[in-house]
């Protein structure tokens, strides 16, 4: 049985959380990619923007962002965590992409340090 494709799984920590907006986020899906030869699908966002302050999150593991990027092999998700200045970040894709380049520009996007990074191989 071949491989159907794989997932990158990458922890990123010290980040400058100045980073963490929808603008930058938006361009970041864009860049990534452009750089792993992706085509972008719709893009949807998880968070506190238009929520009432008295409503948003305060605890450190739940404010931030979490965005779904979906491409046309499947997707590229994001989880920032504002607080702690942390960002996890998932490819997953069944055409092939080179993880040391998805690795290598988010931490330099995030100015941030590559804590874990993992590549599982999907059958």
């Amino acid at each position: 049985m071949s491989d159907y494709g794989k997932e990158l799984i990458l922890d990123l920590h010290n980040c400058n959380s100045g980073l963490f907006t929808r603008k930058n986020i938006r361009k970041y899906f864009k860049k990534i990619c452009n750089l792993i030869d992706m085509e972008r699908g719709k893009l949807c966002w998880w968070d506190d923007l238009y929520t009432p302050e008295e409503e948003k999150e305060t605890e450190p593991y739940l404010v931030g962002t979490s965005a779904v990027q979906f491409i046309k092999t499947s997707n590229i998700t994001i989880h920032t965590l504002d607080i702690l200045k942390k960002v996890y970040i998932n490819v997953f894709s069944c055409k092939d992409f080179d993880e040391n380049n998805v690795i290598q520009f988010s931490e330099e996007w995030f100015e941030g340090d590559v804590i874990h990074w993992q590549t599982i191989r999907r059958m």
